[in-house]
């Protein structure tokens, strides 16, 4: 029921460049770390400990030399003293460590909770939101650029939440307190050491730029690799009975290609950056150093304050190397959660009514009033950004697929639609089911606009039987009853009876426990289909749909089994029938003909050819077509 119809799709948003940080966006973010902020607040307290403990040991290193070590060389005081000094520094440096080490674990860990429990809400609210989007949606979106944002996307704002947001505040924490120590110790030593802020900032501007540049072409390129992967996968079948082998896998290889392109830029730009900021970290060292060791010889600086700097200055370059890494976190975020909240953006074009009516009883009368219909306009309004007010109206250049149709089907009344290919018929189904909405006209249910019904409310009412039955991973009775827990296992066997796929069911080796793998790959077209009518009894409908016929591509027996459970199925509803071949809809109660979009002929099989109008014509051009040569 899928059309290949035109507008905007995330092949496009995927292009979206934004911003390098966006305050809407973070904001958005927050939302959904908001319910965790007491988590949040206890891991930052932790992280201000943590800071704290950083800079201790190379203060206590500098007593260490200054206090145990210095005195004892120089005779100011017995070896002895200077060993139990000694023992206590470096019990006092142990237990910093050990506390340390405990800090950061709990403040990792509440963390990560916290991200992980934020994310786990918002792929849970993007997953929901796509289950209510409408056809028109998917019709223009792969599957595996949308698989692309409930997972990778998810997983980078799971990086920023987790160890992006929180981090970057331990950084700069870590790398004030190193700042404000230095200071303490010797200004002299810190002013040589605040000289290289100054390159450090230059060169993360710069390689900042190169790999926000690349990061942006890898999200595109991967997303394009993953669309590209779920379509050949899907479709190997068609792949290998065509022998398109060879092309597939040339495409696949641009695409690859462009990939690892797209990541060599950003490994080239990491690891220029990182040498770049060790080089400076050791000229630094190396500055420190000699003029340390001056002041040390001149009697204006001791020891153990050099020592002290020499630790320091590993710490103070530490938070610079990890602000640029979180910087591309941050990136990967940005970039992520403006595809994911364009998502979630996505308006719902087939929505509930706040006041929706209240369908308790259903008779199954179907009534099409005047209805106008075009998959262009249904397009437009599952766009992000439609118009407020709904699709634009005139019909000018507009490729309208149902034009001014109207009829009344009654309740338990059998109703084929037949027509040429691209006459509308799917479209009624689906405007009946309201996968999509009408644009001008209704579609009335027992007289009830069904626009004006919750979705659910009003498919709980109707069974749906595809040409093509989708069959989920599982058992056949979980197919069946689709993990409606309210169908017991007896009304599953008795709905597989009712439509004679109890026979092929039991021959399985586990019977209804029988597991199918994705999309019924071990079941035939035949098996596929009487599960579907299955499906159908099991949960009982008033009105039935059944698309472009259900007895094709089927063996004779399988075609008997199919059309007997089709008339029992359609005993006693309202039944609409989508059909091609005109022999097996004979015996409706009525037939619909549509032709370019309209309704032209109405009656009984024998009504319509003696009429010798567009069903003499679709009835002869197939009687001819299924003579012998």
């Amino acid at each position: 029921m899928a059309h290949g119809h035109g507008g905007t799709d995330f092949f496009q948003e995927d292009e979206i460049l934004g911003k390098a940080y966006d305050g809407r966006l973070m904001r958005r973010l927050l939302h959904y770390v908001r319910p965790y902020t007491t988590i949040v607040a206890v891991a930052m307290l932790l992280l201000l400990l943590y800071s704290a403990s950083q800079v201790i040991p190379p203060i206590l290193a500098k007593e260490v030399v200054d206090r145990s070590i210095t005195p004892v060389v120089d005779g100011k005081i017995p070896v002895d003293e200077g060993l139990s000094r000694l023992a206590l520094y470096g019990a006092l440096y142990f237990g910093v460590l050990v506390l340390s080490s405990a800090i950061r674990y709990t403040q990792a860990l509440l963390t990560a909770i916290a991200g992980q429990r934020a994310m786990y809400d918002l792929r849970l609210e993007l997953f929901r939101h796509l289950q209510y989007l409408p056809l028109s949606f998917y019709d223009r979106n792969p599957v595996g650029r949308l698989m692309t944002r409930i997972t990778n996307d998810i997983d980078a704002l799971i990086d920023l939440v987790s160890r992006g947001v929180v981090s970057i505040f331990g950084d700069v924490f870590v790398l004030a307190g190193v700042m404000i120590v230095m200071l303490f110790l010797d200004v002299r030593l810190a002013l040589v050491t605040f000289v290289s802020l100054p390159i450090l900032v230059v060169m993360s501007v710069y390689f900042r730029g190169m790999m926000r540049d690349s990061f942006r072409a890898i999200r595109v390129r991967l997303a394009r690799v993953n669309a590209y992967l779920n379509e050949s996968l899907s479709g190997m079948s068609v792949i290998q009975l065509f022998t398109r082998e060879t092309e597939t896998f040339r495409r696949f290889d641009v695409l690859n290609t462009d990939l690892y392109h797209a990541n060599r830029g950003a490994v080239r730009a990491m690891s220029t950056f990182q040498p770049s900021v060790s080089f400076t970290r050791a000229t630094t060292s190396a500055v420190l150093l000699l003029a340390g060791s001056y002041w040390i010889l001149q009697g204006q600086m001791t020891i153990g304050t050099l020592l002290a700097f020499w630790q320091l200055i590993s710490q103070f370059f530490q938070p610079v190397l990890d602000l640029s890494d979180k910087y591309n976190v941050l990136q990967a975020a940005m970039a992520s959660s403006e595809r994911v909240f364009r998502l979630l953006d996505t308006p719902r074009a087939v929505a509930d009514p706040p006041d929706a009516v209240q369908l308790k009883h259903v008779r199954g009368e179907m009534r099409f009033d005047h209805v106008w219909f075009s998959y262009q306009l249904a397009a437009e309004a599952a766009l992000p950004d439609a118009r407020p007010d709904g699709p634009r109206e005139g019909g000018a250049g507009l490729d309208w697929i149902l034009k001014d149709v109207g009829f009344t089907i009654a309740a338990g009344e059998s109703v084929a639609i037949v027509g040429a290919t691209g006459a509308g018929k799917t479209s009624i189904i689906s405007l009946a089911s309201r996968f999509y909405d009408v644009q001008r006209g209704r579609v009335l249910l027992d007289g009830v606009d069904v626009r004006s019904v919750r979705q659910q409310d009003l498919r709980r009412h109707i069974g749906v039987v595809l040409q093509d039955p989708f069959i989920f991973a599982g058992t056949i009775a979980s197919n069946i009853r689709l993990n409606d827990a309210s169908i017991s296992d007896e009304r599953v066997r008795a709905a597989a009876r009712f439509v004679n796929a109890d026979r092929f069911i039991e021959r399985l080796p586990d019977g209804y426990a029988t597991v199918v793998t994705e999309r019924g790959s071990m079941l035939s077209v035949g098996q596929k289909q009487l599960l579907a009518f299955a499906r159908a009894i099991a949960f009982n409908p008033e009105i039935l749909l059944v698309l472009d016929e259900a007895t094709s591509s089927v063996d004779t027996e399988t075609e008997h089994l199919i059309q007997d459970a089709l008339e029992k199925l359609m005993r006693g509803r309202t039944s609409i029938v989508i059909a091609h071949r005109l022999s097996t809809i004979q015996n409706v109660d009525r037939i619909i003909v549509l032709h370019k979009g309209r309704v032209v002929e109405s009656g009984t099989h024998r009504e319509l050819l003696a009429e010798r109008g567009v069903y003499h014509r679709l009835y002869e051009l197939q009687y001819r077509a299924h003579q012998p040569a």
